[in-house]
């Protein structure tokens, strides 16, 4: 290889600036996973690109994730039309910016049940697959959910209505409708901003998963959790490069698409009940199979506070994502998720 290959190779694996389109041809898949530090990256996405990928389809891959290559937001998919990676894995709600009919399949208070959320996502599958192919020009591979996403607060709280005055952390603009129409100001930042804002009184409180909040230590810079899946469940989308996707052969593409299901997304969401109860566990000072329990204060959920979620849902988050959407999607959403949970949005 020659010297300046050289270069163009080291600049590359080091996603300082964007690849040159001959580096792109590589027969190497260049894959970001979500956050490193949480088990779906752990347990599910790394081996599969890492080990299954290799032993079951013969290709090599690169492994990198979303705290490493430090690109914010929807900039981390845009790469890929630039042919720096070929793979990402990235919340949906991350890149919402750029595409604000995502924000239609993960808003606060439409399931509390993973059983139900299931339902909604094989339900708007179709659309969501159309919309990331239509703005970013890749395809859907997988969708799989964090644990459902709850409150943490470093602030003392006895329910929803002291939401009220607080600067509270939203992972998207849905959840951040929802905080405010609560009373609440629902702030931006980075997953990884959180738990320094927590410590230093930047925010008052935090939505997250719980096991992904544990993981991450939240739990040490907050005392209280509230586990109402106010902020729904942070999925997290698996997108190909339509130009690399399209380069595999038919047989390929089944193959690997199969591989995915089976191996990733079925076993992500197997986890995902269970690791929102062990997240809970873990930072109540229950039995903790993730490490030491930490010890928040658990504030108790009432039908009360279920009720009001959904009323916050149908009255202002609904109407909020009718702004920023056609009314062709808000159709769309009323024919699929609003049918499996029986809620109309007007």
């Amino acid at each position: 290889m020659k010297f300046g290959k050289k270069i163009a190779a080291m600049v590359c694996m080091g996603f300082i600036v964007s690849c040159s389109t001959a580096l792109a041809k590589t027969d190497t898949l260049r894959v970001v996973g979500s956050w490193n530090s949480l088990t779906l990256y752990k347990n599910f996405e790394k081996p599969f690109w890492t080990e299954t990928v290799p032993q079951e389809m013969g290709m090599k891959t690169s492994m990198t994730s979303l705290g490493q290559v430090k690109l914010k937001g929807p900039a981390v998919v845009r790469q890929m039309g630039m042919g720096v990676f070929d793979v990402v894995h990235t919340v949906a709600d991350y890149i919402v910016s750029d595409s604000p009919d995502l924000a239609a399949l993960d808003l606060p208070g439409v399931t509390t049940d993973i059983e139900t959320a299931k339902k909604t996502v094989d339900a708007y599958r179709p659309t969501l697959e159309k919309n990331l192919a239509r703005d970013f020009d890749v395809k859907l591979l997988s969708v799989v959910p964090y644990p459902a996403q709850v409150l943490f607060s470093r602030v003392p709280i006895k329910g929803l209505d002291d939401l009220k005055g607080k600067k509270i952390r939203a992972s998207g603009w849905t959840t951040s409708e929802f905080v405010t129409a609560l009373g609440a100001t629902g702030v931006t930042l980075s997953f990884s901003e959180v738990p320094q804002s927590l410590q230093r009184g930047v925010v008052d409180c935090a939505i997250t998963g719980s096991l992904s909040g544990y993981s991450a230590g939240w739990g040490e810079v907050s005392k209280y959790i509230y586990p109402l899946p106010v902020g729904g469940w942070d999925y997290v989308i698996g997108v190909m490069s339509m130009t690399t996707w399209n380069k595999l052969s038919k047989e390929q593409q089944q193959k690997l698409q199969t591989l995915i299901t089976e191996k990733l997304e079925k076993p992500g969401w197997a986890v995902t009940a269970k690791e929102t109860q062990e997240g809970v566990d873990c930072l109540t000072g229950k039995t903790c199979p993730h490490g030491e329990p930490q010890h928040l204060i658990e504030v108790p959920v009432t039908e009360a506070s279920v009720s009001r979620v959904q009323e916050v849902l149908v009255n202002a988050v609904l109407p909020a994502l009718a702004e920023k959407v056609t009314p062709e999607t808000m159709t769309t959403w009323n024919e699929t998720i609003g049918k499996v949970v029986g809620i109309q949005a007007k």
